[in-house]
Order: C-alpha cells, then structure tokens, then sequence
C-alpha cells in the first residue's frame, strides 16, 4: 500500500498533468516558465522526485506538443528548452532514448530547415543536438544516419547569427570527433561550405576543417580548389590584412597544414598560378554594357586581385616556415609569377604582397638574387633594394643558405620595410616586371637539389621530398626543350 504522503504527490502530479492536456497555448506558456525556473539543472533523479517517479509522463506531452507546433513555430523556444532540461539532466539516459524513439532528431533537423521558423529558436533545437552528439558515439552516428551533416551544414550557411552559426560550429566538431563511421561526412560537409556566401560560415568551415583534417589524416580531391577559391573573398572575417606572418587569414592557417599531405604539389602549382590571373575571362563574363563603366577593374577583377595578393602572402608564410618549400616553388616560376604580380598597377595590395615575398627569395637565394636583378634591371634593382635593404650578407651558396644564417633570414619580419615601393615605380617599370621572363628553375641545378641541399634542410633519405625532387627534374626537362 501506498503511504498518504505518496498518494499526495501522486495526485499531485495528475492534476499537473490534467493542468497541461487542459490548458491553451497561453497557459502552456506559462507553466513552461514555471518549469523552466524552477528545473533548471536538476538531475534525472532530481526530476523524479519532483514529478513523483512520473516525469516521462511530463516528457512524453512535451515532445508530442513538439511534434504537432513545430512547423508554426508558436512558442517553440520554451519547448525546446524545457525538453532540455530532460535530456541535459545528469543520469537521464532514458529520456534522451524517449525522445530519440518518437523521432526527436528528425523532428530538431527539420525545424533548421523552415523558413519561417525565428533563429533564436533553430538555436535552441542546435543546442539539443549537441545535447544528443556528445551522448555518446551511438547518437553522433544517428544524426549522420539522419541525414544531419547535411541539414546542419546547409543551416550554418543560411543562418544570420553569428552566435547562432558559432553553436552550430561547435556541433560539426563534435559529430567530427569519435565517429569514425561518419567523420569524412562531415569533413566533406564541410568542404562544401566553403564556397557559401556567408563569410562566418566560411570562417568557421576553415577552422573546423583544420581539426577534421587532422582527425582524418588524409585529404579530398576537391579541398585545393575550394580553399583556393576562399582566398578571393572580400570578407574581413575570412580573409584580413593583418600584420605579416603571425596573423594569417583561416584559409592560408589551412593551406599551411594542408602541405603535409599528398595535395602538397596541386596546392602549390595553384598558388603560384593565382600570381597571374586571368583577368579576360572574368571580363567575359560580365554583360557587354559594364565594359564602358569606369568601375569595371573594381567589380570584375577584384576576386581574382584578392586571390593574387592573398597567394603572394601565403606563399610567403609557407616559404619562410619551411626552406624546402622555398624550394620547391622555385622549381614552380615563383619568381617570375611574383615579379609579375608586383606590376599589378590595378591592386596595390598584390604589388605590395608580392615584393615583400619576393625580397625573402632574393635575401635568401643567390641564384634568384642575380636573375631578379638582371630582368628588372639596374635602377629598378636598386629602387627595390633601397625598399627592401639586406640587413644581412646573401649566404656563399648558389641556392643553399649556411646554417648560420638560416635562421636569422627565416626570422625576418618585413612589415617595416618595402611596403611602399609599389608606388615609387614608374608604368614602364611596372610592365618591365609584368611581362618578365625570368626562369630560375632553369638554372638551378637538379642533383644538387634532390641530393645536397633537400638532405641539409629536411634530413637525409626523406622519400616525399625525393619524389618531389624526381617531379620538379621533369619539369625542368621539359621547360628547357
């Protein structure tokens, strides 16, 4: 038999309940407030006491109330954040498998996909994800049977909150972690956010996929070109003019994990031909009556200005943090490409970028010292060495820098120096530079590189960098036949 005071707190919880199955929608608000503040943080047993051992009774109204409102989106917030109370509770693993068995994740997917649900409500329905993602493997790999990544990703891009978007990030990177079965979902999912128009999206893909890749350990196909393509955005968030060298955009922080893998070479080939970039074909595709407006260089060019001077940048980051990689891209016509986008008169900020660069490969490579300065000539050499002085003596090598001295030039900072030279150069200067036929890899010498200098920089008998070395010989080959 029960005792009297079990009997209260039964009919106390049934006339509760008899309270919310009577109630209107107003009312309903009210006693979600109620339960809301008073509930807060409690334990699953906690719950219990307070609902008489019947608080699946409260639960399964709640989520059936859920499923017959959601599409009108009528109080939806108070909903959803009572239902976490449930499944955020310590020791309430059978609530979350309550809501799981009537098609709560499925439900929660859907409300991010309408329209006229508000976003203060589409956050909350994230944050119980999350809720039901960090319940264990098993729930991460129910969201991603659910077609989750997808829904959630396409949100993430839609969405116009930034702290909406940031908790969403969050849910990505948790469904990324311990879930083998579906990571390279998400990882994908991902990488297909990066061409989205939302720059925090963008933002936040780049950032997550940086932990996603190194979870993962290898990469897609598609990652190079997307990547690539980001660093013609015109947002701040995404791609900013920061100091050089210890701050860089999201994207190039990628790029510079993204050449420990096997896209290392596509990655710079696409970096050294961003330096010149086809500016005609971005015209043609543009309606004929633009071709008369004065502003035409402004809105056709500028993406693809933007991913000159963002290449220029990362090339340099990625150069001054690894020597075989300066290498590399000279095998790649890095200096001819960089010469180039210095006489870019049209982007101030691709001639500015691209000397800055250029004066790492000058400083640190005879060989590239003396071709620069037999093409640009003598009074443009030392107009760009008055920009950019030599604060130290060019290393005794044709290519390979004394150990001494490696450090010392890999530490330079030239955010001081050589920013102006762009405009101290005349147009006939600036077309010396942009038609230039510098060929540096031609004159570099394919042994020396694949045995002596690769050896001194990375150790001896690396086979990535050998087979980067067999490469960069046939390429060599080919451009002096």
């Amino acid at each position: 038999m029960t005792s009297i005071k079990e009997q209260a707190a039964i009919s106390r919880l049934l006339s509760f309940l008899q309270e919310w199955d009577n109630a209107g929608k107003v009312a309903r608000g009210h006693i979600l407030d109620n339960f809301i503040q008073i509930n807060q943080g409690k334990t699953g047993p906690e719950l219990e006491q307070e609902f008489s051992q019947g608080a699946s009774l409260f639960l399964v109204r709640l989520t059936t109330y859920l499923r017959i409102t959601y599409m009108t989106g009528s109080g939806l917030e108070k909903l959803l954040r009572a239902i976490g109370i449930f499944l955020s509770a310590v020791s309430s693993n059978r609530y979350l498998i309550e809501f799981l068995e009537v098609g709560g994740v499925l439900t929660l997917l859907e409300i991010l996909g309408l329209e006229k649900i508000k976003e203060e409500d589409k956050k909350e329905a994230i944050k119980l994800l999350q809720v039901i993602a960090n319940s264990g493997r098993k729930y991460k790999e129910l969201i991603c049977e659910s077609y989750g990544v997808r829904s959630i990703a396409e949100f993430l891009a839609k969405s116009k909150s930034e702290e909406t978007q940031e908790e969403v990030q969050v849910l990505l990177d948790s469904l990324v972690h311990g879930n083998p079965k579906y990571q390279n979902q998400v990882y994908k999912g991902l990488i297909a956010l990066l061409p989205c128009t939302s720059p925090k999206a963008q933002q936040l893909a780049l950032q997550t996929l940086r932990t996603a890749q190194l979870i993962i350990g290898t990469t897609h196909p598609s990652i190079v070109d997307c990547v690539l393509k980001v660093l013609g955005t015109m947002h701040l968030e995404v791609q900013y003019e920061a100091s050089w060298g210890l701050c860089s955009s999201p994207a190039i922080e990628l790029i510079k994990d993204l050449v420990d893998y096997d896209v290392r070479l596509p990655l710079l080939k696409g970096l050294v031909a961003l330096l010149i970039p086809s500016v005609k074909e971005a015209s043609q595709q543009h309606p004929k009556i633009l071709t008369e407006s004065p502003f035409l260089p402004l809105t056709v060019h500028l993406p693809v200005f933007l991913q000159q001077a963002a290449a220029a940048k990362a090339i340099g980051v990625l150069a001054r943090g690894s020597m075989s990689i300066a290498q590399e891209m000279l095998h790649l016509h890095v200096v001819r490409s960089l010469m180039a986008a210095m006489g870019n008169t049209d982007h101030s900020n691709s001639q500015r970028l691209a000397s800055l660069t250029l004066q790492f490969f000058v400083q640190t490579f005879p060989v590239v010292e003396e071709h620069v300065r037999r093409s640009m000539g003598e009074e443009l050499y030392q107009l760009f060495l008055t920009a950019a002085p030599l604060h130290h003596p060019l290393p005794a090598g044709p290519l390979c820098p004394s150990p001494d001295l490696q450090p010392q030039l890999v530490s330079l900072t030239p955010q001081s120096y050589g920013e102006d030279l762009y405009m101290k150069i005349d147009s006939i200067q600036a077309d010396i530079l942009a038609v230039n036929e510098v060929n540096v890899a031609q004159a570099l010498d394919p042994y020396d590189i694949s045995n002596s200098n690769l050896s001194f920089f990375c150790g001896p008998g690396n086979p990535d960098q050998m087979a980067y070395a067999t490469h960069f010989q046939k390429d060599d080959a080919e451009s002096k036949k």
